[in-house]
């Protein structure tokens, strides 16, 4: 199974490092067909089907109809690989745009924008974004241990966190108070990983709203 890396061994994310063409190859040496968007796909399917246990270059490869070492002309490692991978799935949880919201009534029209205005909006927004992320961790159960063993911060999962950080905005909080209440959500949703295929929707839900009670009220009495 994968781990983190060995005492000693130094990695750098995927993320952090441009990628040069290696030496002494052409381009046109590369194996027709594929590239690193393709071998990304497949290694979801593939941890998708058979698990993060029994993930292997070679049977990555296989699938692809190519030799193990192909694969090396996109990533360096099988950790470049998996990173890329949870970065995908990440992208699966990210909320959709909303419908355009109706006029303001003329009472509201000068609070409209006004970050917290609309109480029933960012609770709403954090309820959508949770249970995407709760299904995201229930298509693929590999995501929990490798968020675990990787760092997070490829495009997509930029892209959860800044949608996270504009809903605490719109509660209002401010300092330590707004600080506890993003690092209240980020562990429940975390936590919510190991036992996502138990816990009911039910049960998840009402967990969730029990801590959207507790931000607004935090936030009534700021």
């Amino acid at each position: 199974m994968v781990t983190a890396a060995d005492p000693g061994e130094i990695r750098t994310s995927v993320w952090l490092v441009a990628r040069p063409a290696p030496p002494g190859r052409r381009r046109t040496e590369a194996p027709s067909g594929l590239d690193r968007d393709r071998i990304t796909t497949a290694t979801v399917r593939l941890l998708d089907a058979d698990g993060l246990a029994r993930f292997s270059m070679r049977r990555l490869a296989a699938g692809l109809g190519v030799t193990a070492m192909s694969l090396y002309w996109y990533v360096d490692t099988k950790h470049d690989l998996l990173e890329l991978a949870l970065d995908r799935a990440l992208g699966e949880s990210a909320p959709q745009p909303a419908p355009p919201a109706p006029p303001a009534p003329p009472t509201q029209a000068a609070r409209a924008g006004q970050p917290g205005a609309d109480r029933a909006g960012w609770p709403g927004g954090l309820r959508e974004l949770a249970r995407g992320y709760r299904r995201m961790l229930a298509d693929h159960p590999w995501v929990a241990p490798l968020s675990a063993v990787y760092p997070n911060i490829g495009p997509h999962a930029r892209a959860f966190d800044a949608a996270l950080q504009r809903l605490m905005d719109d509660t209002g909080l401010v300092g330590a108070a707004r600080t506890g209440a993003h690092l209240a959500v980020r562990q429940f949703l975390n936590g919510s990983g190991g036992a996502v295929r138990r816990t009911p929707e039910g049960d998840f839900c009402l967990a969730l709203d029990v801590l959207i009670a507790g931000i607004e009220a935090k936030a009534a009495a700021a």
